[in-house]
């Protein structure tokens, strides 16, 4: 059978739309480019590369808002790692972990080590989002703010618990595309390969000074802590403008330039009516349509920066993403383990809110002529 060819006026001036790792704009490129012989292959206890970390936390601590005593710690390895960092560091004897997709449901199976007491896990059906619950002797409460194997997100609100009970917020595919209230949090992590343009390899961590006492004095009560995963390192180490072993100098780069064009337009509210500019006219288009629906059903709870669309069981969303990559038009398939008759869309904050527009103007020729 013919691949359906998608006139050239409808398609996108970039095709990119996964979830991660995500487009990464022209200019970030052009600017690494231009400092690369005098960057890459240098040494990270230098200043060229010490004072490239300094701007990212300098430029983290503007985006976010930071008040007094909050600080940006950076440590080797993604959110994954940070996970396992979390349950050697961070949590005291118990978690409690919102699971509403793959990735909060990755973050519970750390908070399960066997040091600590087992987790309480509240589990929501994907395309939902689960509700944190006052429970004693949980010191740690953990969710994501943007699920991005579903698209549901959740709203940042601190949990009141036991005195000195953490709320801990995993913000990968959030971060630096949804405004929050970064006050209502005492750690917001993230891996930088979604909205801040840039690749893996390292997280990044918006720590209150609850948070910090937390860290410090678990690191000073003999708990067994490999030096990789010590967030005391991590702290340290950052205090510094350096990670504990050599950093991905091309990550630190795109991310310093992404942060400073983000920035520079205006800061989280900017970022979040454009990421709501593009999603949303995704989302208007499921609504209106016979055979597309939005997966989250609740509108409060849809992501503005992954947006999930099921199909109709008469329509093939694999053969039209199949389609569209044919077109030149990637990434658009559902996460692997939902298993789903769906599409999902980044609408990262490099993402042009027009190419969404061209994109949607393209599954509709698609599905005109299939």
């Amino acid at each position: 059978m013919a691949t359906v060819e998608i006139p050239r006026d409808l398609l996108p001036a970039d095709g990119r739309f996964g979830c991660g790792p995500s487009k990464v704009r022209e200019e970030q490129i052009q600017s690494l480019a231009s400092v690369g012989l005098s960057l890459l292959g240098t040494s990270h206890r230098q200043a060229p590369v010490k004072n490239l970390v300094g701007s990212v936390r300098e430029l983290m601590g503007t985006l976010f808002r930071l008040p007094d005593g909050y600080e940006v710690i950076v440590g080797n390895g993604g959110s994954t790692a940070f996970w396992d960092a979390a349950a050697f560091g961070l949590i005291e004897n118990r978690a409690q972990n919102l699971v509403f997709g793959e990735f909060g449901g990755k973050f519970a199976k750390a908070a399960a080590a066997p040091w600590l007491q087992s987790p309480d896990v509240r589990n929501a059906e994907p395309g939902t989002i689960a509700a944190a619950e006052v429970v004693a002797g949980v010191d740690v409460y953990a969710y994501p703010h943007n699920e991005t194997s579903t698209g549901a997100a959740a709203p940042i609100r601190r949990v009141h618990g036991d005195e000195g009970a953490l709320t801990v917020v995993d913000a990968t595919s959030a971060a630096g595309g949804i405004d929050f209230d970064v006050t209502e949090a005492d750690v917001y992590y993230f891996a930088p390969q979604k909205n801040l343009g840039s690749d893996g390899g390292l997280w990044f961590a918006v720590v209150s000074p609850a948070a910090i006492e937390r860290i410090e004095r678990i690191a000073a009560s003999g708990r067994y802590i490999p030096e990789f995963l010590s967030l005391k390192q991590a702290l340290d180490n950052s205090r510094l403008n350096q990670t504990l072993n050599t950093p991905a100098l091309t990550t630190l780069h795109l991310l310093n330039s992404q942060l400073d064009w983000i920035v520079a337009n205006g800061g989280l509210a900017w970022a979040d009516a454009r990421t709501r500019e593009s999603s949303g006219a995704l989302y208007d288009w499921a609504e209106a349509s016979a055979i597309a629906t939005p997966f989250v059903s609740n509108p409060e709870h849809r992501s503005p920066v992954v947006a999930t669309i099921d199909f109709d069981d008469s329509i093939d969303a694999a053969a039209i993403a199949k389609t569209l990559r044919a077109n030149g038009i990637v990434d658009t398939e559902p996460y692997r383990k939902l298993g789903r008759n769906q599409l999902r869309v980044a609408t990262f904050v490099s993402i042009e809110p027009n190419d969404v527009r061209q994109l949607i103007r393209s599954i509709d020729y698609v599905l005109a002529n299939s």
